[in-house]
C-alpha cells in the first residue's frame, strides 16, 4: 500500500455521503466522512464533500437552485454551503462541504426509513452529478459511500460519460455495512431513468429487486471495505450478504482500508469531556476517570477492574455472547459499565442485568456522547464480542485512552487488535475467534490475569496508547486507492474508444 513519502500527485475529490458529522448522524459512516476529508485536505488535496440537507441542519449559505429530473418529473435542488474546519499542528484549511436540499425529500424527523428510499436518494445521486457544473468542480475522483450513492457510479457511466465535463472523472464506491443495501421493487428503476435491460442478474438485479449498493459494487472503477478482513469475509457466502457472487467478480478491484479516529478529538490529554486528564507520562491519573465514572453509574467506588461497551444494542454487537456471558463475568470479580441503544429485547435484558448485579451492573440506554468518552477513559477493559464488524471505531478509541479491548477477531476488529503475547508482551489486546461465550470468557480470564500483574498492564496501557490508527494514515492508503481507480478508468475509457 502507498507510503505518505510515497505521493506523487494530488487530486480534486468528491466524497459523496448520505450523512456526514457533525452536520447529521446515525453511526460511524458519519465520522468517516466527516473526518476523512481533514486528512486529504492535509496531503494537499482539493478535496469537497456533499450529502442532503436534513432537517436541522443550519448555518448555511444558499448558492444556487436547479433541476433534476426524476423518472418524468422535473424537481428543484437548492444547492446550500457550509464548511469543515481541518486543522494540524498550526496548519487549518477550509473544507467546503455541499448539501441538496429539497423540501419534499429531506424535511423530515429522521436522516432514513421511509416509504419513498429509492426516490430520495435517486434524487440526490443524479442531484450530486448536476451539481457539478453548477459550481464548476470537475473532480477526478468522486468518492461514494454505501447504498445511498450506488446509483452515482451508474449514472456516471451510462448516462454522463458522453459529456466531456464527465469523462475523467473516476469512481470509488465504499461498503461500509454490507447488510444494509438499499434494494427497491423493479418498477424503481424508473426512477433513475434506466429501462428494463438493467433488470438482469449481470446488472442490477438482486433476487427479484433492483439493487442501489449492487449498483455501486458492478460500476465503480474500484471498490473498498473499511478493513482488510472484512474484504476477505463479504466474499464468502456466511458473511456476503447473498453479494458474496458480485464481490468475487470483482475481487481484482476490491481494497480493504480500516478507518481512522480524530487523534485531536480523542486525545486523554486534552479531552474536555472527561474527568481528569492523562497521557503517557502520567497514567496514573487515569485511575481517578474510573473513580469519578463508578460514581457516576452509580457503583461503589473500589479499585477493581472495570470494563466498558458502548455499542448499539443490536444482535450483530455480540449481544447474544454478553447476555449469557453476564453472570459469568460479573462473578469474576469485575463491573459492566454499559451504554447503548437498541432492541427492546437488549435493552430490557441489560436493564434486568443491572437490578440483579446493582453493584457490579451500570447500564446508561440511550446516547450519550459525553458519557461515552468517559467510559473510554475510565474503563480498565473495552468489550466488542461482535458477530462480524466491517471496522469498528470503539476498539480504536479504546486503544487511544489506554483501555485494553477484548475483541472477536472479526473484520476490523481483527486487523487492529493483536492478541496479548505475555512471553514477548507483544500486541495490544485480548482476542478471541469462535463466537461462543465460553470463548469471550476464556478471553477475559487471560486479561485479568494480566490486569493483575500492574507492571505488566502498565507497559500494556502504553504499547495501547501507542498504537497508530489516525486518519492520516487511512488517508495516505485511500490516496493509492484513488490512484488505481484513474488507472483503471483510464484503462476502460481507452478500450472503449
Amino acid at each position: 500500500m502507498l507510503k505518505q513519502q510515497e505521493l506523487e500527485e494530488t487530486y480534486k475529490i468528491l466524497i459523496v455521503s448520505p450523512e456526514v458529522s457533525p452536520f447529521a448522524k446515525t453511526g460511524g459512516l458519519a465520522d468517516v466522512a466527516g473526518s476523512l476529508p481533514k486528512a486529504l485536505a492535509m496531503l494537499g488535496n482539493d478535496v469537497r464533500v456533499v450529502l442532503p440537507r436534513y432537517r436541522g441542519i443550519n448555518n448555511v449559505t444558499t448558492i444556487a437552485d436547479f433541476p433534476v429530473w426524476v423518472d418524468w418529473r422535473k424537481c428543484t435542488a437548492i444547492l446550500r454551503q457550509s464548511q469543515i474546519r481541518a486543522k494540524l499542528d498550526e496548519v487549518e484549511k477550509l473544507v467546503p462541504v455541499y448539501l441538496i436540499d429539497n423540501y419534499q425529500y429531506f424535511d423530515r424527523d429522521r436522516l432514513y426509513g421511509f416509504f419513498d428510499e429509492a426516490e430520495r436518494f435517486s434524487f440526490f445521486s443524479r442531484a450530486v452529478l448536476e451539481m457539478l457544473k453548477v459550481i464548476n468542480f470537475q473532480p477526478d475522483i468522486i468518492h461514494c459511500n454505501d447504498w445511498q450513492t450506488g446509483p452515482i457510479p451508474l449514472l456516471l457511466k451510462d448516462q454522463y460519460s458522453r459529456d466531456p465535463f464527465y469523462a475523467q472523472i473516476a469512481t470509488l464506491f465504499t461498503i461500509h455495512n454490507l447488510q444494509y443495501q438499499g434494494n427497491f421493487p423493479r418498477d424503481c428503476l424508473k426512477l433513475l431513468g434506466l429501462d428494463d435491460s438493467y433488470f438482469r442478474p449481470e446488472r442490477l438485479e438482486f433476487y427479484g429487486d433492483m439493487s442501489f449498493m449492487k449498483a455501486g459494487l458492478l460500476y465503480a472503477d474500484v471498490i473498498n471495505t473499511v478493513s482488510k478482513t472484512y474484504a476477505q469475509e463479504i466474499q464468502t457466502p456466511e458473511r456476503g450478504e447473498r453479494m458474496d457472487g458480485v464481490l468475487r467478480s470483482r475481487a481484482k478491484d476490491l481494497y480493504g482500508i480500516v478507518n481512522g479516529i480524530n487523534y485531536h478529538e480523542f486525545n486523554p490529554e486534552t479531552d474536555p469531556r472527561i474527568y481528569r486528564n492523562y497521557g503517557l507520562n502520567n497514567l496514573s491519573e487515569k485511575k481517578e476517570n474510573k473513580y469519578e465514572l463508578q460514581k457516576e453509574m452509580s457503583l461503589p467506588v473500589s479499585d477493581v477492574p472495570v470494563i466498558g461497551i458502548v455499542s448499539r444494542l443490536v444482535a450483530q454487537k455480540g449481544l447474544d455472547l454478553i447476555s449469557e456471558a453476564l453472570d459469568a463475568i460479573v462473578a469474576s470479580g469485575v463491573q459492566l459499565v454499559i451504554l447503548g441503544t437498541g432492541e427492546d429485547y437488549y435493552e430490557n435484558l441489560l436493564r434486568d442485568a443491572q437490578a440483579r448485579h446493582p453493584d457490579r451492573v451500570g447500564v446508561y440506554i440511550g446516547f450519550n456522547a459525553v458519557l461515552a468518552q468517559r467510559i473510554y477513559a475510565g474503563s480498565d477493559m473495552y468489550l466488542m464480542p461482535s458477530l462480524f464488524e466491517p471496522c469498528g471505531l470503539g476498539q480504536l478509541i479504546s486503544l487511544r485512552y489506554g483501555t485494553i479491548p477484548i475483541v472477536r477477531a472479526t473484520g476490523g476488529l481483527a486487523d487492529t487488535i493483536k492478541d496479548y503475547d505475555p512471553r514477548t508482551e507483544s500486541g495490544n489486546g485480548f482476542t478471541f475467534k469462535d463466537y461462543s461465550s465460553g470463548q469471550l470468557l476464556l478471553a477475559l480470564k487471560r486479561a485479568l490475569d494480566v490486569y493483575r500483574q500492574p507492571e505488566r498492564w502498565l507497559r500494556l496501557m502504553q504499547s495501547a496508547m501507542r498504537s497508530d490508527f489516525s486518519w492520516n494514515k487511512s488517508a495516505v492508503e485511500y490516496m493509492g486507492v484513488y490512484m488505481a481507480a484513474r488507472s483503471k478508468h483510464g484503462m476502460v475509457a481507452a478500450a472503449t474508444v
